[in-house]
């Protein structure tokens, strides 16, 4: 899996389908939690929220784990542009999540945006599991995800709009997932418990805080 294709119209696309709301659903719960010190991002693509991030704590050290090195590149020039000065805080790791050896007990934040998506059910357990082992006793894990809404329009509308996603990025990007499974349960099995959620796009976005 590799966003290494798409990675420059990545922007252009995202906002053609939801606007800004993607971001919105990023940053949404940067505000709930304590400081951190030591912070993992998986999949953070083009560095929006990264840049964000360390506006707000200007203390923190970040790992930024991507699988397409593009994005990562993208990612380091959107930092030199806008935040020059922070660029030093970040170490860009070019890896596949499921390939990765995690340090153990190292991260006090986990931030996972619209990644956990991409990986199948049979790969899920084990990357949250894996990501887990790498968190300390009191982190927190930033959450923002897409989701399906209980029942109506808006039901439908995210069944149908999943399903064109879904056919569109495993032929762009080699993604291995077919449908859309709710990474919650998984992160709570590990230890932590839901803090805080925001829904957007009528309950298609959610954008959760979670603590050990």
């Amino acid at each position: 899996m590799s966003f290494d294709a798409i990675a420059p119209w990545y922007r252009a696309l995202e906002w053609i389908a939801f606007g800004n709301d993607l971001q919105r659903c990023r940053i949404a719960c940067l505000g709930e939690i304590e400081s951190p010190r030591r912070v993992l991002i998986v999949g953070e693509g083009n560095g929006r929220f990264l840049c964000k991030l360390l506006r707000a704590y200007p203390n923190v050290e970040v790992d930024c784990l991507d699988a397409s090195a593009r994005m990562l590149r993208l990612a380091e020039e959107r930092i030199c542009a806008k935040a020059r000065d922070d660029s030093a805080r970040v170490h860009f790791l070019h890896d596949d999540a499921t390939s990765w050896s995690a340090p153990e007990r190292h991260y006090d934040l986990v931030v996972t945006h619209f990644v956990l998506d991409c990986f199948p059910e049979v790969q899920l357990a084990g990357i949250i599991e894996k990501l887990a082992r790498a968190a300390t006793d009191d982190a927190s894990w930033l959450l923002a995800d897409f989701c399906i809404p209980a029942r109506g329009f808006a039901k439908l509308r995210a069944r149908t709009w999943l399903a064109i996603m879904y056919k569109f990025f495993r032929v762009t990007a080699g993604i291995q997932a077919t449908r859309l499974r709710d990474p919650s349960p998984f992160v709570q099995a590990q230890g932590f418990a839901l803090a805080k959620q925001h829904q957007f796009k009528n309950g298609m976005l959610k954008s959760e805080a979670w603590r050990r």
